[in-house]
């Protein structure tokens, strides 16, 4: 059952109903997905997870879906968390955990919104969705629709990684590469939806989103036992994850399934595209557009976030910081991680490592607190960030002794 009221407009607070078809509000801010709590708080409890499925559907009371036939899945969620007892220490930290989303269907933590939107799509009767993409959300929204039987259309820029545009391709989505960055391919969707009427799935340009990125904080409360970490790091370019992860929390205390007590929420950016970094330095609440992005952590590479308001409220409420890391220090944290706890994690979440590394060495971490990085991706959907020199043996030859 449904427990949604309406949609609220994250910057004016005007309500909309939820079972229209919206994208931003009139004034132009994110839509929200807004519950009846009390209900909420009256019909789901904890001990009603005993049994279900280990999915982010689990969760349905606090999701948007109203009929179960609508729901879209290839089980996605409950990805594990790992002690990092070795690179933890080896930075300064006891509690190191890592939670691995490269584990979910495509790869990537994308299919969580993907998973919840495109079911949402369907059951508001949306025949084309289009979006602007990196790469990863593309290929998981093109994946989901194909089950959907609802056509996609993604334009990513043509530096993407290959393997993404593979997977829009055979997924049967009509694929369009630009020679540009993630923000010029949003305009050619935005004149294409205006032009042809299609739904925009572009990041916060519908409400649905968010709400199955949001499933990562549920787990996590879930899995640390109701009791959350003291620091989860995220990385940062669109930001729906970082948002998402904050309204499961305040969800949850709303409720009372967790105590008064919020994760301090870290921003981690590339050197090369850092507006969130340079907005919260400022102390602003909104960013400007970052010139010239690049980095290796191609997911993060987004110059200007819409909903860059969102994210940096979620860090200044919860004592969070905002930290940017160079291109080398996230290929040197790959490897380590790969090297030290068999975790061949993405680009994005491998820049993690190397901000809980700085923030250590500053003092804002402490050796003792429970510190939750969150890899949104496998290493494997980037094999071009990997640059190995392998000796080659002939048939005779013997392996020297290691």
């Amino acid at each position: 059952m449904s427990h949604v009221t309406h949609l609220e407009c994250s910057k004016c607070g005007k309500h909309y109903n939820s079972e229209e078809v919206h994208q931003l509000c009139e004034c132009g801010g994110p839509l929200l997905v807004r519950y009846d709590l009390e209900q909420v708080k009256k019909n789901f409890h904890k001990e009603d997870l005993k049994g279900r499925e280990p999915s982010l559907w689990r969760y349905r009371e606090l999701l948007p879906l109203k009929d179960k036939n609508n729901q879209v899945s290839l089980g996605e969620g409950m990805t594990p968390i790992i002690k990092m007892d070795v690179a933890g220490p080896a930075i300064g930290l006891k509690n190191l955990y890592l939670k691995d989303e490269g584990v979910i269907p495509s790869g990537t933590f994308k299919s969580r919104g993907a998973a919840v939107g495109v079911s949402r799509a369907k059951e508001l009767g949306i025949k084309t969705l289009a979006m602007p993409t990196n790469g990863n959300a593309g290929a998981a929204w093109a994946t989901y629709c194909a089950r959907a039987g609802i056509k996609c259309v993604i334009v990513m820029p043509q530096d993407a990684p290959e393997i993404t545009r593979n997977e829009c391709a055979i997924t049967g989505a009509d694929l369009y590469l630009v020679d540009g960055l993630i923000s010029d391919a949003g305009k050619i969707v935005g004149r294409a939806v205006q032009k042809y009427g299609w739904f925009d799935a572009s990041t916060l340009k519908e409400p649905y989103r968010i709400e199955g990125k949001k499933t990562m904080g549920l787990e996590i409360a879930e899995q640390f036992n109701w009791e959350v970490p003291d620091v989860i790091l995220y990385p940062t370019g669109g930001g729906v994850g970082i948002i998402g992860i904050y309204k499961a929390l305040q969800e949850l205390r709303s409720i009372g399934w967790i105590g008064e007590k919020m994760p301090r929420l870290v921003a981690v950016q590339a050197e090369g595209c850092a507006p969130i970094v340079k907005a919260w330095n400022g102390r602003k609440t909104e960013s400007e557009f970052w010139q010239n992005a690049y980095t290796c952590a191609f997911g993060i590479n987004v110059p200007k976030a819409l909903g860059d308001f969102l994210v940096l409220e979620a860090i200044y409420k919860t004592d969070g910081c905002a930290v940017a890391v160079s291109d080398e220090e996230i290929l040197k944290a790959q490897a380590v991680l790969a090297a030290k706890e068999g975790a061949f994690v993405c680009p994005e979440g491998a820049s993690l490592y190397s901000a809980a590394r700085k923030l250590r060495e500053q003092g804002w971490l402490k050796e003792d607190e429970t510190v939750l990085l969150l890899n949104t991706g496998s290493g494997l959907k980037y094999p071009e960030t990997v640059k190995v020199e392998v000796p080659l043996l002939q048939p005779d030859d013997d392996i020297p002794e290691v």
